[in-house]
């Protein structure tokens, strides 16, 4: 594979589908959208690990949206790590690229070495999409479960979709000489493709709790193509995963051949946020003179940072609120 090959496939999410086993999937690449997520933040290790799992999710899942739909992925938790948030805003035309952006708010002070997903305790993992303005917004939530944010996603699936689903992901830090030291991830994304009825025996899933997985919605046929699937993606090496060695259309032929894959136009994704300032002046359009006075600083400004990327904007308090003069026209 040569260094032209790997960075056309870099931050990039291949459709696929499995003929033989009537199943679909995605395989993402992801390199500079990390990057973007990531150095934005002074995130400990177990913070970023978890950042860069949910965004490498988020790109693998959110390729599925229509063209200029949110889709959104949060994790809400009693834990050391409160909240991790994930945006992918699908292309505005055909052939653009998506945009992804991510952040974490956690307390440094309760980190532990544990494994990065210790780090959540108890709460829920939630799937939000936007459909634009005029639609109601589709929520899907369930609790935090089986060890992963995958395993999480996973979950979901089976419980709102009834679809049986898996993720093979591969995420950590490159070191190449005479590159930076970065993150890089890639993962694969396989779902049994919709039935009209969903095998489920009603009697709650074999998962924690109860929860619904892939062998509880699938009946004996579905089961018999699922599981030989599942052992072939589970031949998959760390760095036939990430790159960069193998096209992900290589891979695809490696582990899936027999399968007969076929693979769509990839979709390329990049990090990118939706802050600016006219937004900022819109969430503060609500507020009245005297909570405007409450957010002045002692320098006579109202301040506002993105969480995503960093932005940060600096305001006269004398034109923001729901009582400012409009800025142009009085």
């Amino acid at each position: 594979m040569t260094l032209g090959t790997k960075i056309a496939w870099d931050d990039t999410v291949l459709p696929f589908q499995l003929d033989n086993s009537d199943m679909r999937g995605r395989v993402a690449r992801l390199d500079g959208v990390l990057s973007g997520v990531l150095k934005q933040h002074d995130y400990p290790p177990q913070v970023e690990a978890l950042v860069a799992e949910m965004a490498l999710l988020t790109a693998l899942i959110g390729q599925t949206i229509e063209l200029r739909w949110k889709l959104s992925l949060q994790v809400q938790s009693n834990g050391p790590v409160r909240m991790i948030a994930t945006d992918y805003y699908g292309p505005t035309d055909k052939g653009e690229p998506a945009r992804i952006r991510a952040y974490a708010t956690y307390d440094a002070d309760r980190l532990t070495d544990d494994a990065p997903f210790e780090q959540l305790g108890t709460g829920y993992f939630a799937i939000l999409i936007d459909q634009g303005k005029g639609m109601k917004p589709y929520q899907g939530i369930t609790s935090l479960t089986g060890g992963s944010l995958k395993a999480c996603a996973e979950a979901y699936f089976a419980q709102s979709e009834q679809l049986a689903t898996r993720f093979s992901l591969r995420f950590g830090k490159s070191i190449e000489p005479g590159v930076p030291e970065h993150w890089r991830a890639g993962g694969v994304m396989l779902q049994h493709m919709p039935k009209a009825s969903p095998h489920v025996s009603g009697e709650g899933g074999s998962g924690e709790g109860g929860i619904l997985l892939a062998q509880d919605i699938l009946n004996e046929d579905d089961s018999e193509n699922w599981n030989r699937v599942n052992i072939l993606l589970d031949s998959v090496e760390d760095l036939e995963m990430i790159g960069p060695t193998v096209a992900p259309t290589d891979l695809l032929v490696r582990l899936f051949h027999e399968e007969q894959p076929r693979v769509y136009d990839a979709q390329p994704v990049k990090f990118g946020c939706t802050c600016s300032e006219d937004r900022v002046r819109q969430s503060l359009s609500i507020y009245s003179v005297k909570d405007i006075q409450k957010m002045t600083t002692d320098q006579g400004r109202v301040t506002a940072d993105c969480q995503f990327c960093g932005a940060h904007y600096d305001l006269d308090p004398k034109t923001v609120g729901k009582d400012a003069p409009e800025v142009n026209g009085g």
